[in-house]
């Protein structure tokens, strides 16, 4: 008998939200099958009371009506490393987050050493976790059972945890820090896949080929898109980034030659062997600029950005954290690059949440006027 509810049905699913409606704290979480499509989609939504647990379909069943549940403000969700998961349900479903816990994040603020799901409930519950299933096809349908036991197990123990973490927080006096950084991650918004032909540079080994070479990767980089986009299979499936460099330095001639590269699908060599030696021999224009490191500050943001990085990473390494606890360096740049003359500039630009002007803003504010 398996030991979660399984939810594939409008009723069923109806019943649940009206059970959740009265349950003050659950446990989220998802799978997707973003190892195996091109466009990922969310396959599977688990949510544990402290009594029960339950697997949703989303694949059988309209998870729309959940939407209610996911914004309430008297339901706190439980997630472990909640951003993807979040990214995830409002890129397919549009829905928007109230009263949120992460233990992830939690555990990051804690400054505990390792904060994995795995690495957290082995600790602190003396569980361990089947890691079996971690790269799963859960877009196929049926789901094995063991599949399914794995799922429900992510949220299973996720109450308890909390409630450690929850006792840690108030010890270390990091409560509030911990409410405003679960408050910034139900504002996160999702972006549209978007491909660049320039992010060819990202490809290991990219930079140590010469300029004719990297004009063929990139060429080989968009040819890779195309043909995943098509089946809607992840790039990486198609051909892999040694795959991809190797053709651009070698630029094999023939079929049986491409076929001696590893690393190229089946798919490719199948059906598009010939293009894709035509593709390596054909000209190919300057490969695209490589972009800004520096993200686009001049010269003097590039200057404040650097002297407020070493303040933000010598307050972390003093209180045992990660750097990012303190403030993402997304936040510094912008601050480096408005080069605010008062806090209240800070302030008006939206860059940091209430918690973290409050308690940096004075600091950032030094920081930038020291020379």
């Amino acid at each position: 008998m398996a030991n979660y509810v399984f939810i594939s049905s409008p009723p069923a699913l109806k019943n649940l939200i009206s059970q959740l409606n009265d349950t003050p704290v659950i446990a989220v979480d998802t799978e997707s099958d973003s190892l195996y499509s091109y466009f990922e989609k969310v396959c599977l939504v688990q949510i544990s009371t402290p009594e029960t647990d339950y697997i949703i379909d989303p694949l059988a069943v309209n998870i729309l009506p959940l939407s209610a549940i996911f914004a309430a403000k008297h339901i706190q969700k439980i997630f472990h490393a909640a951003e993807y998961d979040i990214l995830s349900l409002k890129r397919d479903y549009g829905f928007s987050f109230a009263n949120l816990f992460d233990t992830m994040v939690s555990a990051k603020i804690l400054g505990w050493p390792r904060i994995g799901l795995g690495s957290l409930l082995e600790t602190y519950l003396h569980v361990k976790l089947n890691k079996k299933f971690q790269q799963y096809n859960w877009g196929k349908r049926p789901l094995s059972a063991q599949a399914l036991n794995y799922a429900y197990m992510d949220t299973h123990y996720l109450h308890k945890l909390r409630q450690i973490q929850l006792d840690a927080l108030a010890e270390q006096n990091r409560l509030s820090e911990a409410r405003a950084a679960f408050k910034r991650l139900t504002r996160i918004t999702p972006h549209a896949k978007e491909f660049s032909p320039a992010d060819f540079w990202r490809v290991r080994g990219a930079r140590s080929l010469s300029a004719d070479d990297q004009a063929v990767l990139q060429a080989v980089f968009v040819f890779r898109d195309d043909i995943a986009r098509e089946f809607n299979i992840p790039p990486f499936k198609i051909m892999s980034d040694a795959a991809m460099c190797q053709l651009a330095q070698t630029k094999p001639k023939t079929v049986s030659a491409l076929k001696k590269v590893h690393g190229i699908h089946r798919t490719v060599l199948k059906l598009h062997s010939r293009r894709l030696i035509a593709l390596l021999h054909n000209h190919h224009p300057e490969a695209s600029r490589r972009r800004n490191g520096r993200n686009g500050l001049t010269n003097s943001a590039l200057t404040r950005y650097e002297r407020l990085r070493s303040w933000r990473n010598t307050l972390a390494a003093e209180r045992g954290v990660e750097p990012d606890v303190i403030l993402p360096n997304e936040a510094l740049k912008a601050i480096a690059r408005l080069n605010p003359a008062t806090s209240s500039e800070i302030a008006t630009a939206g860059i940091l949440g209430e918690w973290q002007f409050a308690t940096y803003a004075d600091e950032l504010m030094t920081v930038l006027k020291t020379r």
